[in-house]
């Protein structure tokens, strides 16, 4: 029945059930519309009457034991030291990849989108220290550094056509050089007491996993052991986690074992062969078996670790993280917490710091010809995207969690991001709907 079905079309009970989330998950934008649903889920929650429930879930201990190891820790710190590794093990993946065959593997790709990032960088860090400084705050300057990759790009995906592929390709290149820029804040500014013992497991850790690189391992499975090992020890010794996934990430093995030729070749034989069998024979089951290991060793495992975390992280890490941190309670004077340095430092860094940063540097690189703008973007679209750049969301969330300890700075400062990254994508929407055409950069 359901061979017969499989070939005259008709779909199966199950596929007709889950069909509108196949076609949901399909959407470009669906991580982020997930994420916003889990923000406000989180702001209604925590500013309702169970309130204590919200904090009760975050706060109760969680123990997970491997043998004789034993950490206790928060549902809450899980979700961030933990899950985030996850994360950011995926953000390391990207790297890797642009820096190996993507828009950062030449000089002259990797320069405009290195330099505006940098610009929108250090001018939101600055602008914060300026408003920080005035009540001894100034430790959250690297919040408004950060730009949220899923939601900028999640609202170029639904402008759709009114955005061009190199304008995407721009800022999903800057993103990713942000990232780079975000992790290495984490590790050098927002780390407190080191454990060098525990440092140096995590690196004969890693070495471990070079020499797996090196010998030809290509299991995911050996990987992913190696990994915990990395993330305890770097969990043990001071520095945050979640650098265990970034680090563990330059690891993975990036080669094919087949070229793309050769893999045409052994599929074209195994199809014939398969022709020839028929499907319900052993030889037609040994041959798909065959294609199957082929598909394997076209590609790296690099690619492939990366295309199964994908679903992972932006259905479920993501808007765990959003739902556990986005919950900051809206205090009575909000109007005083609106005009507290903290909130104007993270919100004035994130909204117009951001955009001005980035679109600055971009402009005096292609004037002074240190780097060339994308072929077909006007300077108006560059402006536009740099706005939505200024979405710091998760990653600013992340970095909040790590530079306030005090909770009335906490709360300033997720209000602000929250604020300031609404409007940023606002506006930069509003720009990239409205620009038709302008003199080209």
């Amino acid at each position: 029945m359901a061979d017969k079905s499989a070939r005259t079309g008709v779909k199966q009970p199950i596929e007709v059930l889950t069909s509108p989330f196949t076609r949901f998950a399909r959407l470009e934008a669906s991580g982020g519309i997930l994420l916003l649903a889990c923000t406000v889920a989180a702001l209604i929650w925590a500013n309702s009457p169970w309130h204590d429930l919200y904090e009760h879930l975050l706060e109760a201990k969680v123990t997970i034991a491997l043998g004789r190891i034993e950490v206790t820790e928060t549902r809450h710190h899980w979700i961030n030291d933990g899950l985030m590794a996850v994360f950011f093990f995926l953000v390391g993946l990207e790297i890797k990849r642009e820096i190996l065959i993507g828009e950062l593997s030449s000089l002259k790709q990797a320069a405009f989108p290195f330099l505006a990032a940098v610009g929108g960088a250090m001018l939101p860090a600055a602008i914060y220290f300026l408003f920080g400084r005035t009540v001894g705050a100034t430790h959250g300057w690297g919040i408004p550094m950060a730009t949220d990759i899923a939601f900028a790009l999640g609202v170029l995906a639904l402008l759709g056509s009114r955005v061009p592929a190199s304008l995407k390709v721009f800022v999903a290149a800057l993103a990713i050089v942000d990232d780079i820029l975000c992790v290495l804040v984490i590790s050098l500014f927002y780390t407190s007491e080191v454990s060098l013992v525990n440092l140096g497991v995590a690196a004969a850790g890693l070495a471990v996993s070079c020499l797996a690189n090196w010998a030809g391992v290509r299991a995911p499975a050996v990987y992913a052991v190696i990994s915990g090992f990395v993330w305890l020890a770097v969990l043990s010794s001071g520095v945050h986690a979640t650098i265990a996934g970034v680090l563990m990430a330059f690891t993975i093995p990036a080669r094919t074992l087949i070229d793309g030729p050769e893999f045409v070749a052994r599929c074209r034989g195994l199809l014939s062969r398969f022709e020839l069998v028929g499907a319900d024979s052993r030889e037609g089951h040994d041959a798909v078996h065959d294609l199957e290991r082929q598909c394997e060793q076209v590609q790296s495992p690099l690619h492939r670790i990366e295309h199964m975390l994908h679903p992972w992280v932006s259905f479920f890490i993501m808007p765990v993280f959003a739902l556990a941190n986005a919950g900051v309670i809206i205090p009575p004077s909000l109007a005083e917490a609106l005009t507290h340095p903290v909130t104007l430092g993270v919100a004035v860094g994130l909204f117009i710091g951001k955009p001005l940063g980035i679109t600055t540097v971009a402009w005096l690189a292609a004037k002074l010809r240190i780097a060339a703008a994308p072929a077909g973007v006007t300077w108006l679209q560059i402006f536009g995207a740099s706005w939505l750049c200024g979405i710091g969301f998760t990653m600013s969330l992340f970095v909040a969690g790590l530079a306030f300890e005090e909770p009335s700075y906490l709360d300033m400062s997720k209000i602000a991001i929250l604020g300031a990254s609404l409007l940023a994508g606002s506006a930069g929407a509003i720009v990239l709907t409205r620009v038709t055409t302008t003199t080209t950069a």
